[in-house]
């Protein structure tokens, strides 16, 4: 019987180690040896242990430590660069089979942004009837936010506000395009109109989500500029949805939101004023490209099915009063 494959020189090729690879990801992201321990629950000699059996297979150092610091070297960042999507796709490979042997079970933690509507509600309906043995645990984003529950593995997908232009997360299905309305305090003068036209935005402070959002993000649902250019006031930040609804309420500018938003959070120190000529708001579902798991491709064929079956009564209900 035929052993392992040798290299030229006869030596064996010294085998990777997954724990090895884990701990210098996670050293390079924190550039610290105790907090790296902590994070992967071990003492901080057992990082520089970890760290010099990998060194010690590439041949050469990644990492240079003083007194004062620690940083990669050239060949650590490179390094770094080139192994990340490989363990990430590696470990996405492993969960998904794990999922797959078990079958849909575990638990899928799904984000949301702005109001959990009839129509993520019937996506989760559906996922539940089809996977019972899968636990669904829903949890708000931040308005001001919208990917960072992704990224940190805090949700395994996340339902947010369209544009998404992120490296490393996959846009899936797209719920309906929804007519835009502009919040305001029913003291605002445009607080009685049945519509506004997009270009009276030039009178009115938008409220807008606050930092970490993607500038290209925050720019989309708060717009400097009307669309033939007119320069729209900023109003104040916001971190959440319910922070910029009590701002609009007591007078400090208008916020945009899509129209079953609007219809949820009614109040009556609010107006809600319908806003021709801008894109409609959209919906989408997203998720970590490394980290899609058989539970979240599920989910997301759930999203896909309801949101069809939604479109499709929608217009069956208009055929109806047309005809």
């Amino acid at each position: 019987m035929s052993g392992p494959p040798a290299t030229t020189a006869g030596h064996r090729t010294p085998g990777l180690e997954l724990r090895e690879l884990e701990c210098f990801l996670v050293l390079s992201e924190e550039l610290h040896f105790g907090r790296t321990g902590e994070r992967l629950y071990v003492s901080q000699s057992r990082v520089s242990q970890l760290l010099r059996a990998l060194e010690s297979r590439i041949g050469a150092r990644l990492v240079d430590r003083t007194s004062r610091r620690v940083r990669l070297t050239p060949l650590g960042e490179q390094f770094r660069t080139s192994l990340r999507p490989a363990y990430e796709a590696l470990r996405a490979t492993v969960d998904s089979a794990r999922s797959a042997a078990r079958g849909i079970e575990g638990r899928l933690t799904i984000g949301f942004q702005g109001t959990a509507d009839d129509r993520i509600m019937q996506a989760i309906d559906l996922f539940h009837r089809r996977h019972p043995g899968c636990a669904t645990e829903i949890a708000e984003i931040p308005l001001c936010d919208p990917f960072g529950a992704l990224r940190s593995g805090a949700v395994d997908v996340a339902v947010t506000l369209l544009p998404v232009a992120e490296p490393g997360l996959t846009l899936g299905p797209v719920f309906s395009a929804q007519q835009q309305s502009l919040a305001v305090s029913v003291r605002h003068p445009l607080a009685s109109r049945a519509e506004i036209d997009a270009e009276e935005l030039a009178t009115v402070a938008l409220i807008s989500p606050d930092l970490p959002a993607p500038a290209y993000w925050r720019a989309a649902h708060a717009p400097a500029t009307t669309p033939r250019g007119r320069p729209i006031p900023a109003g104040p930040g916001v971190s959440t949805l319910q922070e910029g609804l009590t701002l609009a309420a007591a007078g400090r500018g208008g916020m945009l939101l899509c129209r079953p938003t609007a219809d949820y959070h009614g109040r009556r120190d609010l107006a809600f004023v319908p806003v021709t000529g801008l894109p409609d708001s959209v919906l989408g579902l997203v998720h970590h490209t490394a980290r899609e798991t058989a539970r979240v491709h599920a989910f997301r064929t759930a999203v896909t099915e309801a949101t069809e079956a939604v479109g499709t009564a929608a217009r069956a209900t208009d055929a109806a009063h047309v005809t």
